[in-house]
């Protein structure tokens, strides 16, 4: 778990129920090309311990990359990995850590993402990442409802 996350942290949580089962869902999750359709470029692996980047064009205030270790590797059921700021970033900036959980249904999968540790002077990060996650799980979706 992250040293960084305290009880003053504050999480993102969005849960949604999918209609595909776990397996396609964990695809989409675990593979880097597909990783790339929904959310960001990277060099992602499904290796605990592995470090990877997320790459997307910088903006304002964010180089575009996020350092990341994969934290937890449970197939088909939880997945999760540290979500931190790069380059000049890093030392001051976002420290999270955010995990899948996926838990079968009658008609699919419960797809949960928590994106924890945003402390109390983030909340724009927060705010972005709340819209955001919401944007990149409709992405998920639409990415699994496209797999074979």
């Amino acid at each position: 778990m992250n040293k960084n996350l305290t009880p003053d942290t504050r999480s993102v949580v969005i849960e949604r129920e999918m209609p595909h089962p776990p397996e396609k869902i964990w695809r989409a999750l675990t593979q880097g090309p597909l990783i790339a359709q929904w959310l960001m470029s990277n060099d992602f692996q499904a290796i605990v311990g592995y470090r990877f980047s997320f790459r997307a064009a910088p903006q304002p205030h964010w180089n575009g990359v996020m350092d990341c270790e994969v934290l937890i590797v449970e197939p088909h059921t939880r997945l999760s990995y540290s979500w931190n700021g790069s380059g000049d970033e890093a030392a001051s900036g976002l420290k999270t850590v955010v995990t899948w959980t996926l838990t079968p249904t009658p008609h699919g999968a419960r797809v949960r993402l928590e994106q924890a540790g945003f402390r109390p002077e983030e909340e724009a990060n927060y705010q972005g990442a709340h819209f955001g996650w919401q944007r990149f799980i409709g992405g998920l979706e639409e990415v699994v409802a496209g797999l074979d």
